[in-house]
């Protein structure tokens, strides 16, 4: 995203900021209440994942969901659904990047990523997606502090959640079959 008026640059980062700010508090306001939108099958899920990742560096039980749902529902539904969510969800970290608003300017595990991020962008936005890790979020701080176009930015974290979904809803699918065989 291109933008040459200075102070249209700063409107934008600014509302990129409230936003990632408005999103953080109304996911730790009904977080307890995750479990009631499964009921409603894979946009429920869709809703959990997309809230469950739009915290930025505050952990949220998504993956916990998308294992018991793997139970529930068809796994590949279930990781479709919640890649889906998830990679929307991941914008928060990206918005925040591109407010210019660094969280974490210089801990040093933001550098490492930060680096990472600028040299293999697409690669380390896929892998760092597709693992159960922590650091994603400083992941997606850096590559909209980059401008790394967000379209290229959510098709890779896409695919990577997406990955990572799949593995947590086939897990939960194969976990009924060992405590009730």
């Amino acid at each position: 995203m291109k933008v040459k008026n200075p102070k249209t640059l700063r409107l934008a980062r600014i509302a990129a900021l409230i936003i990632v700010i408005g999103i953080t508090i109304l996911v730790f306001q009904i977080r307890d209440r995750a479990d009631e939108f499964a009921v409603y099958g894979y946009p429920g899920i869709f809703l959990i994942a997309l809230l469950t990742n739009a915290t930025v560096l505050l952990p949220a039980p998504g993956i916990a969901v998308v294992f018991a749902m793997g139970a529930v529902f068809h796994p590949l539904g279930v990781a479709i659904a919640a890649g889906m969510g998830g990679a929307l969800g991941e914008l928060s970290g990206y918005l925040a990047g591109f407010s210019g608003q660094a969280v974490i300017e210089n801990a040093n595990i933001y550098n490492r990523m930060t680096a990472w991020v600028n040299k293999n962008g697409s690669l380390t936005i896929l892998i760092l997606a597709a693992l159960p890790n922590p650091f994603f979020d400083l992941a997606g701080i850096a590559a909209g502090a980059f401008k790394m176009p967000v379209l290229r930015f959510l098709f890779w974290c896409w695919l990577g959640v997406t990955i990572k979904m799949l593995a947590f809803s086939f897990l939960g699918s194969s976990s009924i079959k060992w405590f009730f065989h």
